[in-house]
């Protein structure tokens, strides 16, 4: 039988080195690469060097055409699409100084509506190229400029009447017929009228910066000065004669009026406020001022308001010229109404569907 025999000392000892040598190195070479993950996860992942990106902005030709001749015009080049139909009406009375922005009537098509001016220019775009089609408005105003010139008229247009200029009425005749208490109290409520206008258009009534043509100008001045002219004269006439019903026909119908311009104001205060304050998501509604309460029955109780005024002023003077003003302004008021009445119909249904535009049942 055979023994196994036992290495000898020096040879165990060296076996053991040299496996515990081998032991070290690899536990030695996991530590070092060990810390050599823990040091690159410390340090994050490695990102590459961001790639810059140029963003192109797309800009827009447009093209404007005579709306007549289809003729072009000019090019206005390098519209930003941020761009309002404004700031191209700008650039284009750059190219053609005769024509500034007010004056300047911008269509997508030749029969189509004029563009508003905050429309922006991209919402208009199929192709890099738009084409708008140009017509003259001819020479503007502004809305301030317009009513402060048709109301001025008649305020001062009445006074001259009023004092009775010798250039007007036979001077012998005036200062022999002694005037009737009608006749003063005619005036105040014709003057009243006319400076509340003023007065809310400088301040109650904001326009946006909007502009209407000088034509439409002079045709408001010819009817309201015109008409105020002959409306004057026959109530400060030496001749004229009172109401027939005396002094209660003209109380009762001075009355009304005082009431109906003060309606009118109210009225027209809260239209402001809805419109410039943000809250344009519900129809006005009344409050407790007793004037706003007309809100209940008809959609436009400014206009019931302005009619109002003009019928007591009819009844309260007693004469033709001023009844036939008050007509014209019935017909003219119910228009306007019925205009507005269906933009408030497409606007706030709900709230204005079992309204009338005017008059209660009528309009």
């Amino acid at each position: 039988m055979h023994r196994r025999q036992k290495p000898s000392a020096p040879e165990h000892k060296r076996d053991l080195a040299a496996h515990g040598g081998a032991l070290s190195m690899s536990h030695n070479d996991s530590r070092t690469f060990f810390n050599f993950s823990q040091l690159v996860l410390s340090a994050g992942h490695l990102r590459t060097p961001p790639v810059l990106k140029h963003s192109k902005i797309t800009y827009f030709e447009v093209e404007i055409l005579d709306v007549q001749s289809k003729k072009q015009i000019c090019i206005v080049d390098k519209v930003p699409p941020s761009s309002t139909l404004l700031d191209v009406k700008h650039k284009f009375h750059k190219a053609c100084p005769q024509w500034y922005p007010s004056r300047v009537g911008l269509q997508l098509e030749r029969n189509g509506p004029y563009l508003k001016d905050s429309i922006n220019i991209q919402s208009l775009a199929v192709s890099s190229i738009i084409t708008l089609y140009f017509t003259d408005l001819g020479q503007q105003v502004g809305w301030t400029t317009f009513f402060l010139t048709e109301y001025t008229g008649p305020l001062l247009i009445y006074l001259l009447f009023y004092i009775r200029l010798s250039t007007i009425y036979d001077q012998v005749e005036s200062t022999k017929n002694f005037r009737h208490p009608v006749v003063h109290l005619a005036c105040f409520c014709h003057c009243l009228h006319y400076i509340r206008h003023l007065l809310e258009t400088l301040f109650v009534h904001k326009f946006s910066g909007g502009h209407t043509p000088l034509k439409n100008m002079i045709k408001g001045c010819a009817f309201y000065w015109g008409f105020t002219s002959w409306i004057a004269y026959y109530i400060n006439h030496p001749r004229y004669t009172p109401p027939s019903f005396g002094h209660r026909q003209v109380s009762f119908a001075a009355l009304t009026f005082l009431m109906c311009e003060a309606g009118n104001h109210f009225i027209n205060v809260a239209l402001a406020h809805q419109n410039h304050s943000g809250l344009k998501a519900c129809f006005p509604s009344p409050t407790y001022n007793p004037f706003t309460w007309l809100f209940l029955l008809v959609s436009c109780p400014n206009y019931t308001y302005e009619v109002g005024s003009w019928i007591s002023f009819t009844v309260m003077t007693q004469t033709l010229p001023v009844g036939i003003f008050a007509f014209l302004m019935v017909i003219q008021m119910s228009l306007w109404a019925q205009k507005k009445h269906k933009l408030y119909l497409k606007r706030f249904y709900p709230e204005v569907r079992r309204k009338a535009a005017m008059i209660p049942i009528i309009f």
